[in-house]
């Protein structure tokens, strides 16, 4: 937008003294870099000289990241959903009263001209000044209006409603089950999102069934095989893109998020924990080996999207014409891509072909009459070589801020994604992302929202604090250092300094010191991103656990405490906080190990997929954080490192005696439950000894079966 004839401001006292002087509405624009619509909107309007002399003659126009300004974007799209009784999204299209920034209309994407029911902008923008003129008591009286519904937004209950038991879990798992999609899984109809945190809660609560609830394991199972199958997913480069205009995964819209596949890596990386399955495996591989290789910036941290369109076209980059295709492969390479990707079907997106697993991986095989090691290299050789030849098209644009947050989200699926394969070099990626922002977007001891080529956002927002703390959490299970953990202090504080509700429990999204909005939010319902509000609840109960700090479990209490009214009217909307109840009311056990084996007995310990089990391995000796005279340990491990590898397992606050023996350390943790592992069972159409497929179908429930130990 810096290049549009429209007169942009940034939002801040410049603007708003400006508005108010000349007495002229506000016109907010709310965007982001990789907006598709937000493009559209562009070239249409803001690029246009007539629409932006009407807009310099009679507004005072601001524009919008609402990646750098999360709380902006929160507060207007709050407001929307007020003024419209419709969903929001982006562009965000709010006219504000300048005396107080309350808006009085509202609306997302308008087409220059009238167009499917939808007002011409231009004749909007008349419509809007006419009324501003005209009705502006009118206007007065609705802003109030507004103003009152958000402030009862925050208001108290009168009673304590005390704190929920497990009966919100299973309202939560009810409607997630109403609202499945058995043909082709997720939720609800088209547009389809991956919605990751519904289902890593799906996939908690099997656990915590005794690995019994076998629906809640197929929700999770044939959506993830649906979408690693369908368009949604990259099939060359990896990655998911942000959702599915359709309600079979087919037709995605383009664009990458780096949120989405954070939690979408870590999510896939459980599922295979569950069992072994190619597809699987392919997904977390492919997913994580893209943000190394297309998101990660030199200096470590990683970059928030790719755009959906290139050369103005969107998915251009991502399509195929079928005779592209033949030309780049040889016959037998070309066989099996076609029949695997659909394009020997008819085409299946404006005349081209979007690549999907249209069939089962065996049908093809079997239809081919190949052996599956030559088809699986036919396979492989064909991909490199579609994926060498689309490098060579015009890119997707690639938005190349560092966000705190989102970085957050990919570290935490690096290092589960790490500690489930063994894969070192996504350790190392996510240790470089923490080192970058712990250097470079900290200071003054305060984290920052975002870096851009050298320049700092404003100071970072509680969905900033909540999902780094988050991610060095994990970063900590799958490798412990010194520094993360300090680091997971530092952010810990400061959610308990900077944006604690000390009255009503809770945490607000912006900090106490940071500008003053018309409304400020204490988020508990998950969106795109988990809840800042629950998500910072969980780290801090799961840290203050680790380190015995009551302070940092008694806030994440009462952020549970507050949120209780609103998760009984929506519990399927607050899967990160049920997350917080479900670890409330059964604390997970904590395997605390230290000295020279520690990660190999760490290594013994995992088998298969443990939510209820945190495992550390805490090597020894152990080097400080620069600065620090000691290291930072948990708060049950002695201050002397034990001569000989050690372990203690941790139950509810009481740890065991110290286990000096990888023998002992199985016998405790065998003693405490019945232990259950889900093996596959032997693939469909194979003889006992053929193995799984080595491309793979996915895995369903049924596939499945509980072996007891």
């Amino acid at each position: 937008h810096a290049r549009n004839p429209v007169d942009w401001f940034p939002w801040g006292p410049a603007a708003l003294r400006q508005a108010q002087m000349q007495d002229r509405p506000i016109l907010l624009s709310v965007g982001y870099s990789t907006c598709h619509w937000c493009h559209v909107m562009e070239r249409e309007s803001f690029a246009d000289p007539q629409i932006a002399a009407l807009l310099n003659q009679t507004f005072v126009c601001i524009k919008v990241d609402r990646e750098e300004r999360p709380d902006l974007d929160r507060v207007y799209q709050t407001t929307h959903q007020i003024l419209t009784q419709q969903p929001g999204g982006w562009p965000l299209t709010v006219f504000l009263d300048p005396r107080d920034r309350v808006p009085f209309f509202s609306g997302t994407y308008f087409p220059r001209t009238p167009r499917m029911g939808m007002p011409g902008f231009v004749d909007l923008l008349q419509r809007v000044a006419s009324v501003w003129t005209e009705r502006r008591d009118e206007l007065a009286e609705q802003g109030a209006k507004v103003q009152q519904i958000l402030d009862a937004l925050n208001e108290t209950p009168e009673q304590d409603p005390g704190l929920p038991g497990a009966e919100l879990l299973d309202a939560a798992r009810e409607q997630y089950g109403n609202g499945y999609d058995a043909t082709d899984g997720g939720f609800g109809e088209a547009p389809k999102f991956p919605m990751p945190g519904n289902l890593g809660r799906l996939l908690r609560h099997w656990a915590a069934s005794g690995k019994r609830d076998g629906e809640a394991l197929e929700m999770v199972m044939h959506t993830l095989t649906r979408m690693a199958r369908g368009g949604i997913f990259d099939h060359l480069g990896g990655g998911f893109c942000r959702y599915s205009t359709d309600k079979a995964w087919l037709v995605p819209h383009f664009e990458k998020m780096l949120y989405d596949n954070g939690a979408l890596l870590g999510l896939y990386a459980d599922a295979l924990a569950i069992a072994p399955d190619p597809l699987l495996e392919a997904a977390v591989r492919d997913t994580a080996d893209w943000l190394l290789r297309e998101m990660q910036a030199p200096e470590g941290g990683f970059y928030a999207a790719l755009d959906a369109d290139s050369e103005g076209e969107e998915g251009r980059f991502y399509v195929w014409h079928r005779e592209q295709i033949r030309r780049a492969l040889d016959a037998d390479e070309y066989r099996v891509l076609a029949t695997l990707y659909g394009v020997d079907k008819p085409a299946n997106w404006e005349g081209k072909w979007i690549l999907h697993r249209r069939d089962a991986w065996r049908a093809v095989v079997d239809r081919l009459d190949l052996e599956e090691a030559e088809a699986a290299a036919l396979l492989a050789s064909g991909r490199e070589k579609l994926l060498a030849l689309r490098e060579t098209r015009e890119r997707p644009g690639r938005d190349e801020k560092v966000l705190a947050a989102w970085n957050g989200l990919a570290i935490s699926g690096l290092a589960r994604a790490a500690r489930i394969t063994g894969e070192t070099r996504w350790l190392e990626a996510a240790r470089r992302a923490v080192d970058f922002i712990a250097s470079d977007l900290v200071r003054d001891g305060r984290l920052h929202v975002a870096w851009t080529n050298g320049t700092l956002g404003t100071r970072a927002y509680l969905e900033d604090h909540a999902l780094l703390l988050e991610g060095l959490l994990e970063l900590l299970q799958t490798g412990w250092r010194d520094a993360d953990v300090r680091f997971a202090t530092l952010l810990a504080d400061a959610l308990l300094e900077h944006f604690m509700d000390t009255e009503a429990g809770g945490f607000f999204q912006t900090a106490h010191d940071a500008e003053s909005l018309i409304h400020r939010s204490r988020p508990t319902m998950d969106e795109a991103l988990p809840a800042g509000s629950a998500a910072a609840a969980r780290g801090l109960q799961r840290l203050g656990q680790l380190l015995g700090r009551p302070a940092y479990v008694d806030a994440a209490q009462q952020a549970l405490r507050q949120a209780t009214p609103f998760m009984q009217r929506a519990p399927q909307a607050h899967g990160t906080m049920l997350d917080v109840l479900a670890e409330y009311l059964e604390p997970p056990e904590q395997v605390l190990i230290r000295g020279p084996e520690a990660r190999a007995w760490a290594d013994a310990t995992r088998d298969g997929y443990q939510p209820e089990r945190c495992v550390f391995a805490i090597p020894a000796p152990l080097e400080p954080a620069p600065g620090a005279d000691a290291p930072l340990l948990p708060a049950y491990l002695p201050d002397a490192a034990p001569e000989a590898t050690t372990a203690w397992v941790c139950r509810r606050g009481t740890c065991s005696l110290p286990i000096t023996s990888r023998d002992g350390l199985t016998a405790e943790l065998g003693g405490s439950k019945v232990v259950q592992l889900v093996a596959p069972k032997v693939p469909r159409g194979t003889d006992e000894n053929a193995g799984l497929d080595p491309v793979g179908d996915g895995l369903r429930a049924g596939d499945l079966q509980v072996i007891h130990a």
